[in-house]
């Protein structure tokens, strides 16, 4: 079955002119230039000190970008990228279009999320018809592991590697950070962990026997009476957490459990992910 749901927490910029492509490239995280019409990339644009500072979906359209964004950001980063451009020839506007997610059986509309297939499609304009909702697709997104900005993190509190962005789409996308490019903003930090494997944090999926109460966003993982990580969004008796992997993997390894509000929760990589988890 292919499920649709329009995502109303998310709206859209368009970036057009002569050095709308030279301009990206240098800003964000992700590949730019090697973009085909059509295609999709996931990047960031991040603090001074590597940080997220918005994540988007960023959509080549001919010699224009569409940015997918979260709508409580989209003013935030119109203003940023002003504030970037100075003289360079790059129009930015608003794109009212609404967007939808699709996931299921081969979805028929728009494009395939570049951070990890399974996640489905997503679709910018109207759609004939819908049969579920943002909540469903936010329990499909959690149990695929899968983080986002503003529900599990904070924007400009987290790294890219803690939110998964070095472990999105493999080789072929340059999805989520793109090693192999030039300079962008926040580009030494994030190379330097990177090449020294520094990355102490990971998003992690987390299950529980029972429902997560929705207050549990934020509170405390713990083992042996030690923190070791904070709870993101929930969705039943699925959660994501961002954790030190390696206070929790030598807890696996020493058999002690973690613990969320004294009640017992399992921790497990995200299946797209390639980082060390072994105690």
């Amino acid at each position: 079955m292919e499920y649709t749901a329009p995502l109303t927490s998310r709206a859209l910029l368009r970036l057009s002119g002569g050095d709308v492509v030279h301009f990206l490239q240098n800003l964000v995280t992700c590949e730019v230039e090697k973009l085909a019409d059509g295609a999709a990339s996931f990047g960031a644009l991040l603090t001074p000190q590597g940080k997220i500072l918005f994540d988007f979906f960023l959509l080549r359209d001919g010699d224009a970008f569409i940015i997918d964004v979260d709508a409580g950001q989209r003013d935030a980063l119109a203003k940023r990228l002003t504030f970037y451009k100075l003289r360079a020839d790059v129009q930015i506007s608003m794109d009212d279009r609404p967007v939808f997610a699709l996931w299921g059986d081969a979805p028929s509309q728009g494009f395939v999320d570049p951070r990890l297939a399974d996640m489905g499609n997503r679709h910018f304009g109207a759609l004939s018809e819908t049969n579920s909702d943002e909540a469903a697709w936010h329990a499909h997104r959690l149990a695929l592991g899968m983080p986002q900005a503003g529900l599990d993190f904070e924007f400009g509190e987290s790294f890219p590697h803690e939110a998964l962005m070095d472990q999105m789409g493999g080789a072929s996308t340059g999805a989520g950070v793109d090693f192999s490019k030039g300079c962008y903003v926040g580009q030494e930090v994030v190379s330097r962990m990177q090449h020294r494997g520094t990355a102490r944090n990971r998003f992690v999926k987390v299950t529980s026997d029972n429902a997560f109460a929705p207050e549990a966003t934020g509170q405390a993982l713990t083992a042996n009476d030690k923190r070791i990580g904070t709870l993101g969004s929930t969705s039943g008796k699925t959660a994501l957490a961002l954790v030190r992997v390696d206070r929790a993997t030598a807890a696996i390894g020493d058999g002690n459990p973690i613990l969320l509000n004294g009640a017992a929760v399992m921790l497990a990589p995200p299946a797209f992910t390639r980082f060390d988890w072994s105690p």
